[in-house]
């Protein structure tokens, strides 16, 4: 009679396939067509987490018959494979012989994030062991004996039982995976080390020894694993900035048929020649021009510019944006696939899949640093066995060389100054989301800047209010207050209150003109000129005299005039970025003259206007294909592309959700001193990285040769272990101390100003 109840087998084969992976026909249905023979088929692997699992999986997967490419996106956990033939090589298979798991990546998508749970319960576990075994280690050093020392002995080893499990376990799971492959990674020493010093710590307690070394090995566990979460949160963010992207895509629109009737269609089965219907509110869904209609849409996604953009029939309509006033009636000019918004999703991917590449020094140091770490102790024990004959004595050496050399101070050298150079930039309200990005950050030459949002307020501003009749200010407020146009908030935001202002009777909204309303027998218009006051009609209106008034029966009241206003610090931050020594210039989707006034009063001569997501994205590459390294700072969503490609990125906190999760850095103060406050951090902190490094294998270099002469035992070893840490991290605090100079730009020298030279002698 079976144990297993009913169904269990079952259970067991789904398990089984989910752990060897997707099968060879659903990664060939899943693959995309490429054009010259190549398909590309990606898959997403959640084990990918250090520079040698990219360089296995890169570097094997290559290997494989008509792989023509390999590439692991470490932000995304994303590994995608172009291949020729018919069939598709053995990916799945080969990445289990590696040891990874694997899906389709379309199904990964939407998988709950187990793996953040289980470091923030590591790192829990961890911390609570280590207090507790360093509070009773104290009480030992002080000079407890005999029956009290083995009570604290035997309590300190089973605090660190759930430790060992819990936290230790995220270390020995990745180090036997490698090792049973064949391969290597820090994780190796750090099981080995923290496996042999419980182990021996249990053998003292057992009999009774002085010494035990239970709080280096959790200890050392707490620290890696803080490093380990905050990895893991930094590549959860870079994923979501993609998923947020997609998101805008509409599910599908309106399809309207040669005899008037009205389909729903999802997406996917919108083709070019189709005719769609688009109701105030909506996102255009695919790249289309417009067939009837006139509206206000949203371009910012495309231009970066908060002013809204006026559409009549021919205008052209790319994919993202939004419909703001006005039906249309549009005709697709491009499938979904082909669209816009599908083009920005491939950049953010692309960019992110470069970036992958990146190593950290303390990946690039663990390829030599772990192989010699054991070859050391294990010579050591068996030097120690030919001289002396003495097991007990050999390992004891052994594992005190193990302890000493312990990649702890190696650990700490990158993710400790991370830390305090992120606790000084939040104190300066930046927030730093990407712990490699303090690398990069101190790598680059040149900054580019969007216009709108970013070097500007990105909010239009009304100049004139000081020179228009109270009463009519009010009285256009009242009527702006029935519309969301940014013009309208504008005076709207700039009007007292008042009790005088008439009831108007009605309220319309003319898509792409302005606003009409009736009170006391009259006609008030608020919008452009030519609509306001009779002067032109039709698509006219729309064209010329597009200067905003208040109108009564056709008669002008007021006129108003509106500006971007300069973000506050600007010529400080362009000014403290020069003295640094780093280039500037300006990259906008705005028209070439406001682009102009706004390099001209931040003294930015170098200027391109006209750019959109495709042309910013293309100007970073020429940068980078010219050795330079570029900081891209950045709001719109259109930005988004040109901030995951750029070397390293920024943007305000006002930026869109989609710039912000694309963005390496967000400052959350309106000055932009916090541009060149944050280089001058991560210029100091990248030196201080590099001390550190120097510290921990100068430490190495001195303490080694002493442990293998047997001067050292487990106990000195865990405190030399711990000591060299602590000078890691005391030199990391040095970060907190100066830096003034940079700091002084972060307080704004300059107000906020319109961004227009010529407005800014009009106020």
């Amino acid at each position: 009679m079976s144990c297993c109840a009913p169904g269990s087998e079952l259970a067991l084969d789904v398990d089984r396939q989910a752990q060897a992976g997707p099968s060879s026909e659903e990664v060939a249905l899943a693959s995309r067509v490429l054009g010259n023979g190549l398909r590309q088929s990606d898959l997403s692997v959640p084990g990918v987490h250090c520079g040698a699992c990219i360089q296995a999986i890169e570097s094997t997967l290559a290997a494989l018959p008509d792989v023509d490419y390999a590439r692991v996106n470490l932000s995304t956990k994303r590994v995608s494979v172009r291949w020729r033939g018919d069939a598709p090589p053995p990916l799945a298979a080969t990445l289990t012989r590696l040891g990874y798991v694997s899906h389709l990546y379309d199904e990964a998508a939407d998988r709950k994030d187990d793996t953040l749970s289980e470091l923030i319960r590591a790192v829990g576990v961890s911390g609570f062991a280590a207090a507790n075994i360093m509070l009773l280690s104290v009480s030992v050093w002080s000079g407890a004996e005999g029956a009290t020392r083995d009570l604290f002995h035997w309590v300190s080893a089973l605090i660190a039982i759930p430790a060992l499990v819990m936290a230790g376990g995220i270390y020995f799971r990745s180090a036997w995976s490698v090792l049973r492959h064949g391969r290597m990674n820090m994780d190796v020493p750090i099981a080995i080390g923290v496996s042999l010093a419980y182990a021996m710590s249990l053998f003292e307690t057992i009999n009774h020894g002085d010494h035990a070394y239970f709080d280096a090995s959790v200890t050392l566990l707490f620290f890696l694993l803080i490093g380990r979460t905050l990895d893991h949160v930094m590549r959860e963010k870079a994923r979501s900035a993609v998923r947020g992207l997609a998101a805008l895509t509409p599910r599908g629109a309106v399809v309207l048929g040669e005899d008037g009737s009205r389909d729903y269609r999802p997406l996917s089965e919108i083709e070019p020649g189709m005719r769609l219907l688009i109701a105030a509110g909506e996102r255009i869904p695919v790249d289309a021009r417009v067939v009837s209609g006139s509206s206000d849409l949203d371009g910012s996604l495309v231009t970066g510019e908060s002013d809204p953009l006026t559409a009549g029939p021919g205008a052209s309509l790319r994919g993202g944006m939004l419909n703001l006033t006005g039906p249309l009636t549009i005709e697709a000019t491009a499938a979904a696939k082909d669209s816009f918004l599908a083009e920005m999703v491939r950049l953010m991917e692309v960019a992110e899949g470069g970036r992958a590449k990146y190593r950290r020094i303390a990946d690039r140091a663990s390829a030599l640093y772990a192989p010699v770490v054991h070859l050391t102790a294990f010579l050591t024990f068996l030097g120690w066995m030919a001289v002396s004959g003495d097991w007990h004595r050999a390992i004891t050496i052994a594992i005190a060389v193990l302890i000493i050399t312990c990649p702890c101070a190696l650990g700490l050298a990158v993710p400790i100054v991370q830390v305090v150079a992120a606790r000084r930039l939040f104190e300066r309200g930046i927030m730093v989301k990407d712990g490699s990005a303090m690398e990069r950050l101190a790598e680059i030459d040149t900054v580019v800047f969007d216009k709108t949002g970013t070097l500007t307020a990105g909010r239009p501003l009304l100049l004139n209010a000081a020179d228009i009749d109270a009463g009519s200010l009010a009285l256009a407020a009242a009527l702006a207050a029935h519309s969301r146009h940014p013009l309208s908030q504008a005076i709207a935001g700039r009007a007292p209150a008042s009790r005088d202002v008439p009831a108007f009777d009605h309220v319309a909204e003319i898509a792409g003109l302005g606003l009409e309303a009736r009170a006391d027998g009259s006609t008030w218009r608020l919008g452009r000129s030519g609509w306001a006051t009779g002067a032109a009609t039709g698509s006219d209106a729309a064209s010329v005299n597009t200067d905003t008034v208040l109108a009564r029966d056709g008669k002008i009241i007021a006129r108003f005039a509106f500006a971007d206003t300069l973000r506050e610090g600007g010529a400080a931050a362009i000014s403290a970025l020069k003295a640094q020594g780093l280039e500037v210039e300006i990259l906008s989707g705005d028209r070439d003259a406001a682009v102009q006034d706004v390099g001209q009063a931040l003294d930015i001569e170098t200027q391109r206007a006209g750019m959109l997501p495709r042309d910013k994205t293309a100007r970073l590459a020429e940068l980078q294909a010219e050795g330079h390294k570029a900081l891209m700072v950045g709001d719109g969503l259109n930005d988004a592309p040109a901030l995951s490609a750029a070397h390293v990125s920024m943007a305000p906190a006002s930026a869109a959700d989609i710039g912000r999760n694309a963005a390496d850095f967000v400052f959350l103060r309106d000055s932009l001193a916090a541009v060149p406050f944050a280089v001058d951090i991560a210029r100091r902190a990248d030196r201080l990285v590099r001390q550190n490094f120097a510290l921990a294998i100068g430490y190495n270099i001195i303490a080694v040769p002493i442990a293998i002469l047997g001067h050292v035992t487990p106990l000195i070893a865990a405190i030399a272990m711990s000591l060299s840490s602590i000078i890691v991290i005391a030199n990391a605090m040095r970060l907190m101390i100066g830096g003034d100079r940079a700091a002084a730009a972060a307080v704004p020298s300059d107000r906020a100003a319109p961004a227009s030279a010529h407005l800014a002698a009009a106020e």
